[in-house]
Order: C-alpha cells, then sequence, then structure tokens
C-alpha cells in the first residue's frame, strides 16, 4: 500500500486541494446563511471526491483499456440517466439535475469523463487509421447522442466542453488536415441551426446580451454588469471576506456557482485571481507531463482529454465572469459550488493517478 502511495503524484494532489480550499474560503466569505449551509456540503463532496480518487489509484485503468465492453456499457447507462433528466423538474429553465434524496445530481459531469475515456479506448487501438473517414463518424455518433439530450435540457456549456473533448482528442490522435476543415465547416453549419432550431430564447438573449450589455444593465445584461463591478471592485489585494459588497450584499447573483470567480476577484482582488489561474496552470502542466510519459495511446489520450475538459470549463467560466464570453452555466472546476463536478473530476483524477502510479 505505501509502495503504491509513493508512486502517486502528490504534487498535483496538492495542487487539487489548494484549489478546492480556496473555493470553501470563498464560500465561506460570502457570509450569508445560506453560504455556510454550502460550505459543509461542499466540504463533504470534497472529502467523498477525494476517498473515491484514492481508492481509484488501486484500481488498475487497464480495465478500461482492454475491454470496450464495460465500457460501453457505463456509456449506455449514462444516457440513460440523461433522458431520465428530460423529465426531472426545471431548475432556472433546464432540466440537468436528477433528485436523490436531499441532493440534485447532475449525470452530464460525469458522462464527461466517460466519454474520454471512451474516445480514448477507441482512437488508442486506431490511431494509425485515422486517414478512415469511418473512425471520425463512428466517434461523432460516440459525442453526437449524449450532445443532443443535453441540447433538449439544455445546457450549451456542457455541449461546448464536450466537442472541445472530441476536437482535442481526434486532434491528438492525428486527424487528417483534410477531414479537419470538412468538421470544422460542418460544425458551423450544426451552431447556426442551433441557434435557429434549437435555442430557447433567454439563451439567445444570453448571447446578445453579451454583446451589449449596457443596452439592459437592470434586466437581461445584469449578471454580466454586476460580474464586472465585483471584480473592478476588487482591485489589487481584495476587500476581504466580511467587508465585499457585491457578493455579499447578494447584488451578484450565483456567487457560489456560476459567478464564484468573480466573488474571488472581489474577496481577493488581482493577486487572488494570479493565485488561481497559477494554480489551474501547474494542474494542467502536471496533467500534460503525465501524459508524454504515459507507456501506451490510450492513457495519453485520456490525460489530453481530462486537460481539455478541465482547461475548457476554467477558459468559459472565467470568460462569461470577465464579459468576454456569453453565460452558460458552467462551473469553475474545484471552485464553484457543486458536489457532481467535483465527485467527477476526482474520479477523472483517481484513474489519472493509476495511469501514474502504473508508468
Amino acid at each position: 500500500m505505501f509502495s503504491h502511495l509513493r508512486k502517486l503524484d502528490w504534487s498535483l494532489i496538492i495542487a487539487v486541494l489548494l484549489l478546492s480550499g480556496v473555493g470553501l474560503l470563498t464560500i465561506y466569505g460570502i457570509g450569508s446563511d445560506d453560504s455556510l449551509v454550502f460550505l459543509k456540503k461542499q466540504a463533504l463532496f470534497l472529502g467523498l471526491g477525494f476517498l473515491f480518487m484514492m481508492s481509484l489509484s488501486f484500481f488498475d485503468y487497464r480495465i478500461f483499456k482492454n475491454n470496450s465492453f464495460i465500457l460501453v456499457i457505463i456509456y449506455l447507462i449514462s444516457l440513460l440517466f440523461l433522458v431520465f433528466v428530460l423529465f426531472s423538474q426545471e431548475i432556472r429553465g433546464a432540466s440537468s439535475w436528477l433528485r436523490l434524496g436531499p441532493l440534485n445530481f447532475e449525470p452530464i459531469e460525469f458522462i464527461k469523463i466517460i466519454i474520454i475515456l471512451l474516445l480514448a479506448k477507441y482512437f488508442s487501438s486506431r490511431h494509425i487509421e485515422m486517414y478512415r473517414i469511418r473512425h471520425l463518424i463512428i466517434s461523432g455518433i460516440y459525442i453526437s447522442l449524449p450532445i443532443f439530450i443535453i441540447l433538449l435540457q439544455p445546457d450549451i456549456g456542457s455541449v461546448l466542453v464536450l466537442i472541445s473533448i472530441w476536437l482535442g482528442v481526434i486532434i491528438i490522435a492525428g486527424i487528417k488536415t483534410r477531414h479537419l476543415i470538412i468538421l470544422s465547416l460542418l460544425l458551423i453549419f450544426l451552431l447556426i441551426g442551433s441557434w435557429f432550431c434549437l435555442l430557447k430564447d433567454y439563451q439567445k438573449e444570453r448571447i446578445l446580451t453579451f454583446l451589449n450589455p449596457e443596452e439592459d444593465p437592470y434586466g437581461r445584461g445584469y449578471h454580466i454588469s454586476q460580474s464586472l463591478i465585483a471584480v473592478g471592485s476588487g482591485g489589487l489585494f481584495g476587500q476581504g471576506l466580511v467587508d465585499n459588497s457585491q457578493a455579499g450584499l447578494k447584488f451578484l447573483p450565483d456567487q457560489h456557482t456560476d459567478f464564484i470567480f468573480a466573488t474571488l476577484a472581489e474577496q481577493r482582488g488581482l493577486i487572488g485571481i494570479s493565485f488561481l489561474i497559477a494554480l489551474f496552470a501547474f494542474l494542467f502542466w502536471k496533467i500534460i507531463k503525465i501524459a508524454l510519459s504515459s507507456l501506451n495511446n490510450f492513457s495519453r489520450l485520456f490525460a489530453i482529454g481530462l486537460v481539455i475538459m478541465l482547461f475548457s470549463q476554467v477558459i468559459i467560466n472565467i470568460g462569461m465572469n470577465m464579459a468576454i464570453l456569453p453565460i452558460t452555466g458552467l462551473t469553475l472546476p474545484f471552485v464553484s459550488y457543486g458536489g457532481s463536478s467535483l465527485v467527477s473530476i476526482f474520479l477523472g483524477l483517481g484513474v489519472l493517478q493509476s495511469i501514474k502510479a502504473r508508468t
């Protein structure tokens, strides 16, 4: 047991715990009664996720590498959960949660990890055949089924993350330039079609408001305006955990989830968000380092898929907090409140640690 623990990447674990600690401290700094409830739940999710990560590190990841049947079964079960979600109660215009007793469970957070495993398995044994268009079509079907169901919920942010994972994995696997150009054109047509056929009115308003939030600062542009005020009011050192106005007085919506980056900026200022970004950069570097030292294509593609998932979520969340990207409702990994997101990422890190221990 101790010999196994010595093989784990403890610097990566420390970085992850520091990121989670930043999230807990930021939630605590909001100062409301609700934030204390969120803090206790998030601490519980953190402990559960850490336990899952350590347990999975003892699990031989090569079971996924050598058995397609197991992954396909898990994939089909996850699709079934996504379908169940469509019949659940809507929360803020979206059906993304299943009720499990007192907790809300988001299947989409776990299917991101399952998709990474599935794509890594599929392309690990076919990378020398990437010139065949049928592999793109088959992998595209794997990714299209959950995307179609998620669009019905709807959850545009998660769709963008899944597309980013797929594109990143096929590029690393060795897609031909001609196929990449054709694929890019198809995605452009898909986005145009989604605007007219799939996006709801409030989602279109979010995108249009992002382009000009000052047009309706107390209506559709309220979230973006308050987020920018919170980020700007933090200054260099922040307002502290007690006197912050935007988050503490609830002018800033969703302080503990979607806009926790703006909350952190207000509490800790430029110094705080610089520390956060440095931690994420270190985490990405450690995962890429594990990918480069991996002994087989499966583990390499899984690590790349995991870092793409985390990087895309970080960019989208920070971008929408800074009014650089439209609001999509995507949380900041490790930092935002959310049990499903936190536990699922720790599961992915558990597989990654299993890879590290056996490299």
